[in-house]
C-alpha cells in the first residue's frame, strides 16, 4: 500500500464514528444466539462497541468456540446489519470537509474489513482507504503508513491508536466513553459529535494543534 501524498490526510474510526451500528449489530447478535442456541444480552453488547467481535463474543461463548462463532456471525451480518445502521450525524460532512480542504480521508476499524466496506457504499460514504480488523494501537501502523495526521474515533482505543501514530487526537463523545473519559486518555480535542468537525477542521488548517477545545 503506497503512502498518500496529500499534506493533510485524516483518519476516522467506523462503529459509533462514521456509523451508528448499534441497531444492525444488535439485530446480528439476536440472530446469532437464536441460531447457536446461546443466549447473548444483545442489548448489554452495544453499550460497549469498539474493540474485536471476539472480545464480546468471549463473554458468551467458550474459548475455543470463538473462532468459529465470530465466522458465523461474519457471514451473517451483510444481509442482517448493514441496511439497518444509518451514518451518524455530520458523518458525511466530516468527510466532505477534508476532501474540500484538498485532504485525503481514511478509515480505520476493528471491524472485519469486508464488512466495513458494504457500511459506508450502502451509506455513499467514500474514503480514500478502508483498512479494517486493527484496533487501539494496532491502528498506528495504518495510520502512520498513509500519512495521517489526525485520527477521529469515539473510544479511549482510538485515541490511544492515535497518540501511538503521533497523530493529533480528536475524540467525539458519541460512543460509549463520556468526554471526560476520553480527555483523561489523552484526546486534543472532544467534540461533541461530528457535525463539529468542518468548523474545528478550518481552526486546525489555520493553526494546527491549535484549534480551540470544543
Amino acid at each position: 500500500m503506497a503512502r498518500m501524498a496529500s499534506s493533510l490526510t485524516v483518519g476516522f474510526d467506523l462503529d459509533m464514528t462514521l456509523i451508528d451500528s448499534r441497531p444492525g449489530i444488535r439485530a446480528c447478535y439476536l440472530a446469532l444466539a437464536e441460531r447457536t442456541g446461546t443466549f447473548i444480552d444483545a442489548d448489554l453488547a452495544v453499550t460497549r462497541l469498539g474493540p474485536p467481535l471476539a472480545e464480546e463474543l468471549i463473554r458468551w461463548f467458550p474459548a475455543d468456540e470463538v473462532p468459529a462463532v465470530a465466522d458465523l456471525y461474519r457471514e451473517m451480518y451483510p444481509s442482517i446489519a448493514i441496511a439497518a445502521t444509518p451514518a451518524m450525524d455530520g458523518a458525511r460532512e466530516a468527510v466532505d470537509a477534508v476532501r474540500a480542504a484538498g485532504g485525503r480521508t481514511m478509515v480505520v476499524t476493528a471491524k472485519y474489513e469486508p464488512n466495513a466496506k458494504l457500511h459506508l457504499a450502502h451509506l455513499g460514504i467514500e474514503p480514500d482507504v478502508v483498512v479494517g480488523d486493527l484496533w487501539a494501537e494496532q491502528k498506528a501502523a495504518a495510520l502512520r503508513e498513509y500519512g495521517a495526521g489526525v485520527y477521529v474515533g469515539d473510544h479511549v482505543g482510538d485515541v490511544r491508536g492515535a497518540r501511538a501514530a503521533g497523530a493529533f487526537s480528536v475524540a467525539v463523545a458519541t460512543g460509549p466513553c463520556p468526554a471526560d473519559e476520553l480527555r483523561a486518555a489523552g484526546a486534543d480535542v472532544v467534540l461533541s459529535d461530528l457535525s463539529a468537525f468542518p468548523a474545528w477542521l478550518g481552526g486546525y488548517r489555520e493553526a494546527p494543534g491549535a484549534a480551540p477545545l470544543a
